[in-house]
């Protein structure tokens, strides 16, 4: 194997298995320490289920502004034909410009998670609903980035690794955005640590490293798994390979060290505001975007 996939996939193996187990392994020793505090309420199952469904919502929206993305552009340019579907996008028609916009759309949802993550960081009041949908809108966004700019350097054939070819980077321009994408996961997951405890509705909820682990694993973990499975009708027919790998990618680089660094995060402030999460109305919303999904974009849409 050659020298920079090897130093890309011992990186991703540090800071997507070790890293976090290390820092996970940290909190579970502090949360059993004899000075550390009792262990608090956790939230209601509801907040959990809200934060699965808008997990939803976030993802495809993401997934629907990137294939835009990727689509818009080339409808601008000239002999491209291109058509968006659900869960794909194809042209028809040459252009060597087609290339490079095989990059726009992790670019534009990058921006996205970028931007939202920039508006939770900012003092000021957010509800416990907007702060959600934030939330996950500036997790999509760049977790479902970062992992393409890893792959492209891998895979010239893949969306980034084909704007990496038109930009002519060499391997040594691939190796180093690869790794450089590598460690941006770690950086964003854990700034989007405090937002995420920021969704307390009690200091209570998250006063100890114990209470922190088990506030972020009911809003944050468990609501990325149960919601991987729930993306799964968005995205088919298609390849299995595909169905099941997208939400993999973006779930497994970030949520794991939101997880394992919860206990450790300083100066979280719960928002002190109940909500009244209106699941029925999340679940109306889940359930139009997938019939907007399966009955319009699956047969295709025309940008030309």
């Amino acid at each position: 194997m050659a020298i920079g996939p090897t130093w890309i996939l011992a990186t991703a193996a540090l800071t997507i298995v070790a890293g976090p187990l290390a820092l996970g392994l940290a909190g579970f020793i502090s949360a059993r320490a004899p000075h550390a505090a009792p262990a608090a309420p956790v939230p209601g199952w509801r907040l959990t289920a809200a934060s699965t469904l808008l997990y939803v919502l976030a993802f495809n929206l993401t997934f629907f502004l990137q294939e835009l993305a990727l689509v818009l552009p080339k409808a601008l340019t000239p002999d491209l034909q291109p058509t968006l579907y659900h869960n794909n996008h194809s042209w028809e028609g040459t252009n060597p410009l087609a290339a490079l916009f095989q990059g726009t759309g992790a670019l534009a949802t990058l921006a996205v998670g970028l931007f939202c993550l920039w508006l939770l960081r900012r003092p000021r009041p957010w509800s416990n609903s907007t702060r959600l949908v934030l939330f996950w809108m500036a997790y999509c966004g760049c977790f479902m980035a970062l992992p393409q700019v890893v792959v492209g350097a891998l895979s010239p054939g893949s969306d980034v690794g084909m704007a990496m070819g038109y930009l002519q980077l060499d391997a040594g321009a691939r190796l180093g955005a690869g790794l450089l994408a590598l460690g941006l996961m770690p950086l964003v997951a854990l700034l989007l640590r405090q937002p995420a405890l920021a969704i307390a509705d009690s200091p209570a909820a998250i006063a100890s490293p114990g209470a922190r682990t088990r506030f972020v694993f009911r809003t944050a973990t468990l609501p990325a798994l149960l919601a991987t499975a729930l993306v799964i009708p968005f995205r088919i027919p298609r390849e299995w390979l595909e169905v099941v790998l997208v939400p993999l990618l973006v779930v497994l680089p970030g949520i794991p060290w939101i997880q394992a660094g919860a206990w450790r995060t300083r100066g979280a402030a719960a928002n002190g505001a109940a909500t009244a999460w209106p699941l029925a109305y999340l679940f109306a919303a889940v359930v139009a975007l997938l019939l907007f999904f399966q009955l319009v974009l699956r047969a295709g849409i025309r940008f030309y």
